[in-house]
């Protein structure tokens, strides 16, 4: 009997992680061992699949291209992707291994062809192994390279030993009598490296343990509800401009800090104001593309277009987005530019009581890619949230893989940015966030989504949500 049922993901929400407004149960160890037994159940239920396999699928053929699962009873195909991934986009699945699957390239929407030799739409395979972390790369031609984490640590592992072996070679040419001591340093570099690849590799172990992960979600009704719960204790505490930064996780690829007094009552004002006429019903990213409304985000935004030619009149919009970008760069050293990003973003959540049973809230999400795969250019790598207005009960940012809880502070900021800048590898899901439930009284933030790689010819509206090019989609 085999498996069916394949699911792909777009997004990361879950139904288990449905937040409501309602107040904690005050024994926390009923609480606690009612979470455990829910765990322990979880992980019952999963052993039982020990084959399952978690997929990422990244299409960089240059043509749209559908993914099928092979049925091996009967030789069936069945469609994995609806209706298709676009050339540079990606897509993820949760599969079993030794499951096989077939890439079949798609006619392009003007020619009505394919670009495979007398026009045929070329096909290629791909099987599931027991590898953790795989990756498929479908490049030219519909020819598809595997790669996983086993490849990854080989591959690793021969890079280190190269480097530590050039640089012996290097040392041993500049001093030929001491060979002894140069043996001495390629061991040192060698059990270095390998140090340094196994703290990484455990901390990424620890990260994907299924227990963290299950409590994460678990836990996140309870921790938003918790009235009493304050802001997670930070790591450390730096000083920006006068200001105090508290470093909550600080990581290559996941970063979060809360910075004090980041924007001021009169900027506030400004966006508001600003924003008043234009509010409207908050969306989220389709999967597809584009954006719809959804119940998992219940909030009124409008973007703010920020007037640079004002700036140097002391505009009060421009002033607070140019200390945006200044921090960004303070912190991750890309040299981002204003040109071509997001608006700035007023978002307002409202409470209605402890009994509302939709509460405006957003659910947990990831701002940018958090897959923990290479970077698109023109995507979002970095948040900053702005806190205007906060509620009296309600409303908190909650970072669930990571632990960290940030009750809003009036003219406070969080930044969380989701992209290594060194190796441009994206977060591995340490900045999935949600906005707890308002309950009571209102919040009022200010967002903006920093983008690397767009300008005033490739602004980030030339992009849909998938960090695909329109015009490339109109082409494939």
């Amino acid at each position: 009997m085999h498996r069916p049922a394949l699911h792909l993901h777009r997004h990361r929400l879950s139904s288990s992680a449905i937040m409501t407004s309602a107040r904690p149960h005050k024994s926390p160890l009923v609480v606690l061992l009612f979470l455990l037994l829910q765990i322990i159940a979880t992980l019952q239920q999963q052993s039982t699949h020990p084959s399952g396999r978690s997929i990422n699928i990244l299409n960089e053929s240059g043509r749209r291209v559908e993914i099928h699962w092979m049925n091996p009873d009967d030789g069936s195909l069945v469609l994995q992707t609806k209706p298709d991934i676009l050339a540079g986009a990606s897509q993820s699945l949760s599969s079993y291994i030794g499951h096989t699957f077939e890439v079949r390239e798609l006619p392009a929407k003007k020619s009505g062809v394919c670009a495979g030799d007398g026009d045929v739409c070329r096909v290629d395979h791909f099987t599931v192994s027991a590898n953790q972390d795989q990756i498929f790369i479908i490049g030219e031609g519909i020819v598809v390279e595997h790669t996983d984490s086993k490849t990854i640590a080989t591959k690793s592992a021969s890079a280190l030993l190269d480097t530590c072996k050039s640089n012996a070679k290097k040392q041993l040419a500049a001093d030929p009598d001491s060979a002894t001591t140069i043996l001495e340093s390629l061991s040192a570099c060698v059990q270095k490296g390998v140090a340094d690849e196994i703290e990484k590799a455990n901390e990424e172990i620890a990260f994907q343990a299924e227990v963290r992960r299950n409590m994460a979600a678990l836990v996140e009704n309870y921790t938003c509800a918790d009235e009493t719960l304050n802001t997670t204790e930070s790591k450390r505490t730096e000083t920006w401009e006068n200001r105090k930064v508290h470093v909550m996780i600080d990581r290559p690829a996941s970063k979060i800090h809360v910075i004090d007094d980041f924007v001021t009552e009169e900027e506030c004002k400004a966006v508001a104001d600003t924003a008043e006429p234009i509010l409207h019903d908050a969306t989220v990213a389709d999967g597809s593309g584009g954006s719809k409304l959804s119940e998992s985000r219940k909030a009124k935004q409008a973007g703010i277009k920020v007037h640079w030619d004002k700036e140097a009149d002391g505009d009060l919009i421009a002033r607070l987005s140019r200390r945006v970008y200044d921090y960004v760069n303070h912190v991750l050293a890309l040299d981002i530019k204003e040109d071509g990003q997001e608006d700035l973003m007023s978002i307002q959540y409202f409470g209605r009581g402890p009994d509302d049973d939709k509460p405006d809230r957003y659910m947990p999400h990831c701002d940018g890619d958090c897959t923990g795969l290479d970077f698109k250019s023109g995507s979002r790598m970095a948040t900053i949230v702005m806190y205007c207005d906060v509620p009296e009960v309600g409303g908190a940012t909650r970072f669930r893989n990571s632990n960290v809880h940030i009750k809003p502070k009036q003219h406070a900021a969080t930044f969380f940015s989701y992209i290594d800048p060194v190796t441009m590898k994206m977060d591995s899901g340490f900045t999935e966030h949600s906005g707890c439930p308002v309950v009571e009284g209102t919040k009022r933030i200010v967002t903006q989504w920093v983008r690397l790689g767009v300008d005033k010819e490739n602004p980030w509206n030339s992009f849909n949500t998938l960090g695909v090019k329109y015009s490339d989609a109109e082409n494939q």
